[in-house]
């Protein structure tokens, strides 16, 4: 069978899954879809799990902490079913409505699936209408645990079948590097960018989950400067261990990073991104200097 047969049949199968995503307007119409697309050059955000850690919390949280800080950029991570249905979604556009917050990613559970890759592309998919519905245009990814869940060879399968999708929704799909996952080291992105060739299809580079890996950041950047769509500003304890600090008290040098970044013209978002909440009792305070001592390289 040739390869247009072959994609024939995956759509075939497909099919179910991906036309559910066409009900997603009528599910949304009772709220109002937001619209903010793109930042102005580059420019600070924050992620709700640095608020709410790991659990499934309906970012309970993150809307209690956000309105005491000075980010209005907010990175949701929608890991929990309840958080992606229609009604999980209205609830978070009508809280930042509420809030005048600015959604600006979503980020999905991992990519990964033994054999058969339908279903991780139709949860793609949908989490790409989400991003949409909220008035962005970023989604984001890691991968499952290094050699889990069909590897990189699976994470390849899934881009290849929804970066045409990308492409024509205007949805930028970014790859993040995790410690020991299957998104880890430079020869992992050497091939997916060999393997799939797309305008929306980039790297969101995580500082501290590159040095957790042992490589170099500007190694990243000097091979990477042109995929890369997004950063992930946090400290880890050292190199090796993905053990997350205090920014200052590790290792990973998130000034450097952004500067080359600045130097090749880099536009998009400076996440902070310091999880689980390391200290509830200073939580704000740490989080307002972390604004602080990145806001200078707001363009």
């Amino acid at each position: 069978m040739n390869d247009t047969n072959n994609r024939r049949e995956f759509l075939k199968k497909a099919g179910l899954g991906i036309a559910g995503l066409s009900v997603i307007p009528d599910l949304l119409a009772t709220s109002k879809t937001l619209d903010f697309k793109n930042p102005q050059k580059v420019e600070l955000a924050i992620a709700t799990i640095t608020m709410d850690g790991f659990g499934d919390h309906n970012f309970e949280k993150a809307f209690e902490i956000l309105p005491k800080l000075p980010f209005k950029n907010v990175e949701f991570n929608c890991w929990y079913a309840r958080t992606l249905t229609p009604a999980g979604i209205r609830s978070i556009k009508e809280r930042c409505q509420q809030l005048d917050l600015k959604p600006i990613c979503v980020q999905g559970s991992g990519f990964g699936a033994e054999g058969n890759i339908i279903k991780d592309v139709t949860h793609k998919l949908w989490n790409m209408h989400a991003a949409k519905e909220l008035g962005c245009r970023r989604v984001k990814f890691t991968g499952a645990g290094r050699g889990k869940d069909g590897g990189l060879d699976a994470v390849i399968a899934c881009l290849k079948e929804i970066a045409p999708a990308a492409e024509e929704m205007d949805v930028l799909v970014m790859v993040e590097n995790h410690a020991n996952n299957n998104l880890e080291f430079i020869e992992d992105y050497e091939r997916i960018f060999d393997e799939v060739d797309s305008t929306h299809v980039g790297m969101c580079m995580d500082n501290g989950h590159f040095d957790g890996s042992n490589v170099k950041l500007l190694d990243v950047v000097e091979k990477f400067h042109s995929k890369i769509m997004h950063i992930d500003l946090k400290d880890t304890e050292r190199f090796g261990i993905h053990k997350v600090v205090n920014y200052g008290d590790g290792v990973t040098q998130n000034d450097a990073v952004i500067q080359k970044m600045l130097d090749y013209g880099y536009e998009g978002y400076l996440l902070i991104e310091m999880a689980p909440p390391r200290n509830e009792d200073t939580l704000l305070k740490d989080l307002t200097r972390a604004y602080d001592l990145f806001k200078k390289y707001e363009r």
